[in-house]
């Protein structure tokens, strides 16, 4: 048996928005490895060997997943949402770069899903819709002092931002250090969007003025949104619509 490993990205939690690809690739599967909640949601198979483990093991889990491969398993790498945003594609191909040489001739692959700013983004209308960034805020692997310059940069830059991993129960004072900076650094009352459990059937999604938002209104479970100067909030019968246009006023 000739052995791979497939990098896949589970989407935000709707079965519906897995890839017919990911599907392909679990069936084909004789092992899957990933965080214990996303393995946790692999439709059972009785020729699918589980391998899940904690959330900070990600080198861990790699380099299992690359001797699988080498001694001829069919692995998946489970990832929610997209396996390349803040998840588990970067993590293999560091384990690739400095592991056993023989990995590099494996067969690697990645396949994308679909991701929680993106589902949020659907969710409420469209606020992705011009230049946004992505930032993850948690520092486990990267020094408060870094977020916050890429906070007030993205805000000068008027970027659109999505953030992922926005308050831990370990660090809760990292968002409120967060909503900190971007008031001070936006300086208007453009929508803030908080899209909790985005996909599944107990999904809420807020829309908060920046300037009024709270640290509380969001958790490891929401993934958080917030508009440029330029995103509109369109009022109607139900849910508001936010979008933010194509095109720039200066």
């Amino acid at each position: 048996m000739i052995g791979w490993v497939q990098i896949v990205g589970i989407g935000p939690g709707d079965a519906r928005l897995v890839t017919p690809q990911v599907q392909e690739a679990l069936a084909q599967a004789t092992d899957a490895v990933g965080y214990i909640p996303y393995v946790d949601r692999v439709s059972e198979n009785p020729n699918l060997t589980l391998h899940p483990s904690d959330n900070r093991v990600e080198l861990d889990r790699s380099r299992h997943a690359l001797e699988m491969a080498a001694a001829g398993k069919r692995v998946v790498v489970v990832s929610s949402g997209d396996p390349g945003v803040f998840a588990m594609a970067a993590a293999v191909y560091e384990a690739v770069e400095h592991g056993d040489p023989a990995w590099r001739d494996l067969d690697i692959r990645v396949l994308p899903g679909i991701t929680a700013m993106l589902a949020a983004s659907a969710a409420c209308g469209a606020p992705l819709g011009h230049d946004f960034c992505a930032i993850n805020l948690s520092d486990n692997m990267k020094p408060w002092a870094l977020i916050d310059k890429r906070l007030r940069l993205a805000a000068e830059a008027d970027f659109a931002m999505a953030f992922y991993n926005p308050r831990s129960k370990s660090r809760p004072e990292g968002f409120e250090k967060a909503l900190r900076t971007l008031k001070a650094a936006c300086g208007d009352n453009r929508p803030m969007i908080f899209a909790r459990n985005v996909s599944r059937p107990d999904q809420t999604i807020k829309i908060v003025p920046l300037q009024d938002t709270t640290p509380d209104m969001a958790d490891m479970r929401t993934v958080v949104l917030l508009g440029s100067s330029q995103t509109r909030i369109i009022a109607r019968d139900g849910a508001p619509v936010v979008y933010t246009p194509r095109s720039v006023e200066i």
